[in-house]
């Protein structure tokens, strides 16, 4: 019997063209907020060209101190970052996923400490609430979550929040133990707009994580937010209050294929050079009710370099 060919595309196919809006990429570098895909070779060959400037790296598995440790010892030196790293910042995030909440010991949390001294390691997350699977019971994914914010409002690490179909207890856990002016990155939101709204209005030093999933049309929520964001800024000049993030290696932008015509079925994952095609997207939403004359305020670049600026405010990267 013969083999079953592969139906994953070549891998050539993850070195992505410049994106339209932005032919020369060092006019804004990206930074990926949130993203679970670093290997050498990979960031390497594909992010120093599409000017990746630096890359969040989240670990929701503290039990693996080898890989996370080499990783980060490796990022100290500019000399290591520049060999082994082409130049790409990396920083890391560490906590326990509400998935694991199950597994949440004195040992990890003594792990997840340990990390939080490393100069390389900027937050504490992702951490939070999952009311849609529930892989672990509420009530322990409660308890686990309030342990970690509390050492990371004593730490002084910003927060990296996963919460899904659990706005109440979030909403509440969150105001009731942190400080409103700590940093506050809500992950890959899509909740309700109100519910952004209202965690905005209480941190003001809170952000909207955005991924390729705001390009689904499955996901109305995001889109929505980033419409109300971009009407708030606009009568204030401010930015945009959101992060840019990949949650690589899922959730490839669905804007993403008209720009690759001899691909072949779908990517089988998402990476920081991406990112431009979310971009695009929130300037494209961000645009449809927030001019009514002229040329439209936002477009890609544009975007970019709010979300530089504002992993600068959150993590300092």
């Amino acid at each position: 019997m013969g083999k079953k060919k592969s139906s994953a595309p070549p891998e050539s196919h993850l070195v992505l063209p410049p994106h339209p809006a932005r032919p020369t990429p060092t006019l804004a570098p990206i930074v990926d907020t949130h993203t679970h895909l670093t290997i050498f070779d990979f960031v390497r060959a594909l992010y120093p060209p599409a000017a990746v400037r630096a890359i969040v790296d989240v670990w929701c598995d503290p039990a693996e101190n080898g890989l996370w440790r080499e990783l980060a010892d490796s990022a100290l030196e500019e000399a290591d970052r520049r060999d082994k790293w082409g130049g790409v910042e990396y920083w890391f995030v560490m906590g326990v996923h509400p998935h694991e909440a199950k597994n949440y010991t004195d040992d990890v949390e003594r792990a997840i400490l340990e990390a939080m001294a490393h100069p390389r390691c900027v937050g504490w997350g992702e951490m939070g609430l999952d009311y849609h699977y529930d892989n672990s019971p509420r009530d322990l994914q409660q308890e686990v979550f309030i342990r970690q914010l509390k050492h990371a409002v004593r730490l002084g690490k910003p927060l990296t929040i996963h919460t899904r179909e659990a706005e109440e207890d979030t909403e509440r856990i969150l105001k009731e133990h942190v400080p409103t002016d700590h940093k506050v990155h809500i992950h890959c939101y899509t909740d309700s707009p109100k519910w952004a709204e209202r965690m905005l209005a209480h941190f003001p030093n809170l952000y909207i994580g955005i991924t390729g999933v705001i390009t689904y049309a499955s996901n109305l929520n995001t889109a929505e937010v980033v419409r109300r964001l971009a009407a708030a800024s606009l009568r204030t000049d401010a930015a945009l209050r959101i992060l840019l993030e990949t949650d690589a290696p899922f959730m490839v932008p669905a804007t993403l294929y008209p720009s690759l015509p001899t691909l072949k079925g779908r990517l089988p994952l998402s990476h920081s050079a991406m990112i431009p095609w979310t971009a695009q997207f929130v300037a494209d939403v961000a645009n449809e009710h927030a001019w009514t004359r002229g040329e439209p305020p936002y477009n890609a670049l544009r975007v970019l370099r709010e979300g530089e600026a504002n992993a600068k405010a959150v993590y300092g990267v």
